[in-house]
């Protein structure tokens, strides 16, 4: 009776440990508030779940470490009753919780069905299918970041109607809802942001959009996470989460000649290291 007693105290401990240790840091984004939220509820199930059948697995090779001559078990329906239902009311709590997240545009991502309208669009650089507009444009902020061989082109939209286009710099303002529209100008690639709890793949002809609202101003680094030849380890770039008069003062700065400088340098990068790539593929097909 003791030693049970004593079982008990420890699983309650381990488990009151692991719920006040629980961390509360503030995140950088929605997206990642979500993801962190959700992970924390099935955190919350699963951690007293693994004490539980640990404690028992312990307790039990424990308690009959002895018994050379093991009884079968006996039928008993109560209990089987009770841990049938048990993992049914958890499998729906797990469910529910997952839906409500996953549902959300912020994680969900936006794709348009066959009767959206575009009209809400900024003027992309070709035609924009699966691209979700916001509700109301004027309080977003549209972005289409397009992926080639091996770089980032960032198209802004500026509300002084002239787009600003840079080059592996993607400046987004914090606190304000953010929709980039992702897309590919040769191959499969992705957009990831770990800083900023954001991935989506970026295909040729076709947009993927990513709603977010990034909450902590900062630099976070910008990968694709989808292997696209040579040069996919360089291909990096960065995302400045910026106050809303930054952002403005960015788009006057780089308006006209300033964004068209950023997208030849990344042209000239991207021509470059293709020029490599296939001086290479020819010295190995001559090897």
């Amino acid at each position: 009776m003791q030693q049970a007693r004593r079982m008990l105290g420890v699983l309650t401990g381990l488990f009151a440990l692991v719920i006040l240790a629980d961390p509360v840091a503030a995140q950088s984004s929605v997206n990642e508030e979500l993801i962190f939220g959700l992970n924390r509820k099935l955190l919350y199930v699963a951690v007293p779940i693994t004490v539980l059948v640990e404690g028992i697995l312990i307790y039990t090779v424990y308690r009959f470490r002895d018994n050379d001559t093991p009884k079968p078990t006996q039928e008993n329906r109560r209990l089987e009753i009770t841990w049938t239902v048990a993992t049914a009311i958890i499998l729906l709590f797990v469910g529910l919780a997952s839906y409500q997240v996953l549902g959300t545009p912020f994680i969900g991502g936006g794709t348009a069905t066959a009767e959206t309208t575009n009209d809400g669009l900024m003027e992309l650089s070709f035609d924009k299918p699966g691209a979700k507009a916001p509700e109301n444009p004027d309080d977003a902020v549209q972005v289409e970041v397009k992926a080639q061989k091996y770089f980032w082109q960032i198209n802004h939209q500026n509300p002084g109607g002239q787009n600003v286009t840079a080059t592996d710099t993607l400046v987004i303002p914090a606190n304000q809802t953010v929709y980039l529209h992702v897309t590919s100008k040769d191959w499969l690639h992705a957009v990831h942001v770990p800083g900023l709890a954001l991935k989506q793949d970026a295909f040729p002809g076709q947009y993927n959009t990513i709603i977010t609202e990034a909450t902590e101003k900062g630099s976070y680094q910008l990968y694709c996470a989808e292997y696209c030849g040579i040069s996919h380890s360089n291909m990096l770039g960065e995302v400045r989460v910026v106050s809303q008069e930054e952002y403005q003062q960015y788009l006057q700065e780089n308006s006209g000649s300033g964004g068209s400088g950023g997208n030849a340098s990344g042209n000239s990068t991207g021509n470059s290291t293709n020029a490599s790539g296939n001086a290479t593929s020819a010295s190995l097909v001559a090897a």
